[in-house]
């Protein structure tokens, strides 16, 4: 069982119902997932401020409030693996490694900011997705709701930009 120092500096034993195996692989499953829901952040984030075209305004909108919501998650998920008793990955360096999702080029046209957002989104449903395997065997509810929460709000702003390609 993995402990973690409490304000005293004595340690505290985490015993939630979970072996320290369990925790530790939930925990390496949802770095990957905050490294993706970062990256996800900052691409959205450059498409709002570098977006051209005649679609600039609802797009720049669209992209503002996507990434105010990606903001918020990565706060969320973060949480998670520290109540978890692990530490959170926090730095370029650590997203860079654990992400599957590319940075984004600011010279892109509109429609390839948009194609690459969707991607994105898919990307990390699928990260989502990969996890619940591991979370269902350790009945670790809460991570499930996080990822369900997480994987209807990717699944809906997929939908959404991939209908701005329709003809």
């Amino acid at each position: 069982m993995s402990s973690v120092l409490n304000l005293k500096g004595n340690t505290m034993n985490i015993n939630i119902g979970m072996t320290e195996q369990q925790r530790q692989t939930i925990a390496q499953g949802l770095a990957k997932v905050l490294a993706d829901t970062y990256t996800l952040y900052l691409k959205t984030h450059n498409y709002h401020w570098n977006v051209r075209g005649p679609m600039f305004h609802s797009l720049h909108t669209m992209f503002e409030q996507q990434y105010t919501e990606l903001a918020l998650a990565v706060d969320e998920v973060a949480e998670r693996i520290r109540a978890l008793g692990e530490l959170a990955p926090g730095s370029y360096g650590e997203f860079a490694k654990l992400a599957s999702i590319p940075d984004g080029d600011s010279r892109n046209d509109a429609q390839a900011m948009i194609r690459e957002l969707v991607e994105g989104q898919e990307a990390v449903v699928r990260t989502c997705r990969a996890l619940f395997p591991a979370v269902d065997e350790a009945n670790d509810e809460p991570t499930a709701d996080l990822l369900t929460t997480r994987m209807q709000t990717h699944e809906k702003n997929a939908w959404m930009l991939r209908s701005l390609l329709e003809n």
